[in-house]
């Protein structure tokens, strides 16, 4: 896949991880019915899901079990899934077929390159990048996905009124995050405290979340809506 904006810097590194031959069975079979080539022109997300209602898109979504379970728990609404890693999307379309959910597409390319030439502006009503590479060494920092000028571009993205959720286990970067949308005029934090959101009941936790826990780490969550 072409790259349409030759980026210097990514915000991720892709793993050559295995692929079991369900997943790969998946991305073979299954690609046709869930999966969205990268293309850069905007996507007409009434004829991909083949209907209208609230859109989803999680960015990074792993293995795809949370991306997975909330579209099983919620089929009035549509889930469109952004990973680099092909093992990931393999999971995650084999999920979905076991779950017969017809609400869930998936597209492997860069993020990036999708919100920017892929999501139509203000198409989207919630936004989800959960526990994305925080890149620990202050030389890399520069690596990390939310930068303001991401934001900004995520923010086009939203329709009034749409909701970007991250969370992170790693306190400075939770910092990080914080600081950048409350320097984002077009977001209003959702927080009561104006800092952190109590952790979705709904969110699954997901394979970092678990390896977060085991090492005690805490979990910052954040909810930012675009103002109208």
């Amino acid at each position: 896949m072409n790259n349409v904006h030759h980026r210097s810097i990514r915000s991720f590194v892709v793993r050559a991880g295995r692929t079991t031959a369900g997943q790969a069975r998946a991305l073979a079979d299954l690609w046709p019915v869930y999966g969205i080539e990268f293309s850069p022109q905007p996507l007409d997300l009434d004829v991909v899901f083949g209907r209208h209602g609230p859109r989803v898109v999680e960015i990074g979504f792993g293995n795809g079990e949370h991306l997975a379970a909330l579209a099983a728990q919620h089929p009035e609404r549509d889930y469109l899934g952004i990973e680099v890693h092909r093992p990931g999307v393999g999971h995650l379309m084999l999920l979905a077929e076991a779950n017969r959910s017809t609400n869930v597409r998936a597209i492997c390319h860069d993020a990036v390159d999708v919100l920017a030439e892929q999501i139509p502006p203000a198409s989207i009503d919630e936004l989800l990048i959960l526990f994305p590479d925080p890149w620990h060494k202050k030389r890399h920092h520069k690596r990390r996905l939310i930068q303001p000028e991401f934001v900004n571009l995520a923010v086009a993205r939203l329709k009034p009124g749409g909701v970007l959720r991250l969370a992170t286990d790693w306190q400075p970067y939770a910092e990080q995050m914080l600081e950048v949308l409350r320097n984002n005029s077009s977001l209003a934090n959702l927080s009561p405290t104006n800092d952190w959101m109590p952790r979705p009941d709904e969110r699954a936790p997901t394979r970092f979340e678990k390896r977060g826990a085991r090492l005690g780490h805490g979990v910052w969550d954040l909810a930012f809506e675009r103002r109208a």
